[in-house]
């Protein structure tokens, strides 16, 4: 069985005055593409994530839609659950 698995995940520090937006690409367990915010640019872990990332980070329109997702991804679901996850009791 193989499996491919994207992951896209936020960290929020002190609500939405520091966040960092990580996108993680994996198969078969083993992660081989990933990129933070905090860099600005794709990391390849494996040859052909090197490869990937090496493409991806030299397609303009690409990595600007990635650098944004800070405050296109983030901050657009923290303001939709935070209701939902600071305020019940």
């Amino acid at each position: 069985v193989f499996q491919r698995m994207t992951k896209s995940e936020c960290y929020f520090i002190n609500g939405t005055e520091k966040v960092r937006y990580v996108q993680r690409a994996i198969y078969n367990r083993e992660q081989f593409i990933m990129f933070n915010s905090d860099v600005g640019h794709f990391v390849g872990f494996t040859p052909y994530g090197e490869k990937l990332a090496k493409r991806w980070n030299s397609n303009a329109v690409f990595m600007e839609d990635r650098r944004t997702a800070v405050d296109w991804f983030c901050r657009c679901w923290y303001k939709n659950f935070t209701p939902f996850l600071t305020e019940r009791r």
